[in-house]
């Protein structure tokens, strides 16, 4: 794997085969001495043009689970707010040796910018860029998922027949775009639930099925209900007519949880606006997978790091005769 950009162009091969290098990362976390040797030597920066504390600090515990250097650049502070461009903090990264680059950027598109520039020979994880995608979410969701239906069984399984609601502000929403993707290509059945202000206009073209209304969603006996962050940071106008309104319309309280079947999970891909979106019952449930999907995006991003700086070397894989005989 060159990059990591988009779910989008993910086959259906490459994302199982990320989720599976996923389930060995996840076993070595059980183990007492979690760290792994197998990026000795490499440089992975995370590049964070926006404020992000979750995201940042799981691609860093990936990088340093697998034994590499990690530089943390913000670009609060930086030279970037004094004026420097993308192409100029690009070069400095290549002057300096880094081998992988994870990039958070408001702008859409900005990884991909920077992986085709020629501007870098790193390789290129996107860690949310504008409204466009965000793949480790995407990855580490389904990798939930998956866990919740087949549990231990789950290496080589996809998500065929499984029913998915995600519920929010699908417009501003890249998790909602990678996961709609994503989701397909692993074939799943997704359905958006939102206010039709916070719908797409070009969503005609995603294999997805839209209502407006949440307890018709769950009527539908989703095997997962996905609440969405209300981003009102990126509020620019009047979407719904009240916090209080979109609480009771599109939130998932205590009665809209007691509707869903037994087996159904709750996933949120956090931070969570606990009383807008999703109540606190909802939220701290059994069914909750929330602190389960903070877990598993270590493992997934542990993964997806190996995938772009070692993939090639198979006797570095956990588990590999080679690899358990250097780490004895």
């Amino acid at each position: 794997m060159r990059h990591l950009l988009d779910t989008a162009s993910l086959s259906r091969e490459d994302a199982l085969a990320i989720l599976d290098v996923a389930e060995d990362m996840s076993a070595t976390q059980s183990r007492q001495v979690k760290k792994l040797p197998t990026l000795r030597g490499k440089t992975v920066v995370n590049l964070f043009f926006e404020d992000s504390t979750r995201t940042r600090i799981s691609f860093e515990a990936a990088a340093k689970r697998l034994s590499a250097d990690v530089i943390n650049f913000a670009a609060k502070g930086s030279s970037v707010s004094k004026g420097e461009s993308l192409q100029d903090t690009a070069q400095t990264l290549q002057a300096m040796g880094a081998d992988a680059v994870v990039i958070r950027h408001g702008a859409s598109g900005a990884p991909r910018t920077l992986a085709t520039s020629g501007w870098i020979t790193a390789g290129v994880v996107n860690a949310g860029d504008g409204t466009h995608e965000h793949p480790t979410q995407a990855l580490l969701d389904a990798f939930t998922m998956r866990r919740r239906r087949y549990g231990g069984d789950s290496r080589g399984r996809d998500l065929s027949g499984y029913r998915v609601a995600i519920v929010g502000d699908i417009l501003h929403s890249r998790v909602a775009r990678s996961n709609v993707w994503l989701l397909h290509t692993l074939g799943a059945e997704v359905t958006l639930v939102a206010p039709p202000t916070l719908v797409p206009q070009d969503v005609s073209g995603w294999p997805v099925r839209v209502v407006y209304d949440l307890d018709e969603a769950i009527a539908n006996r989703p095997d997962a209900v996905m609440m969405l962050r209300i981003q009102l940071e990126r509020m620019r106008a009047a979407y719904f007519p009240t916090e209080r309104e979109y609480a009771r319309r599109w939130g998932l309280g205590s009665d809209r949880l007691r509707a869903l079947p037994a087996d159904s999970i709750v996933m949120h891909p956090g931070p969570m606006n606990r009383g807008l979106e999703i109540s606190a019952d909802a939220a701290d449930s059994p069914r909750s997978t929330v602190l389960e999907q903070v877990s598993n995006g270590v493992s997934v991003r542990m993964a997806a790091l190996y995938l772009l700086l070692a993939g090639e070397r198979e006797d570095d894989m956990p588990g590999h005769p080679a690899r358990a005989e250097e780490e004895r």
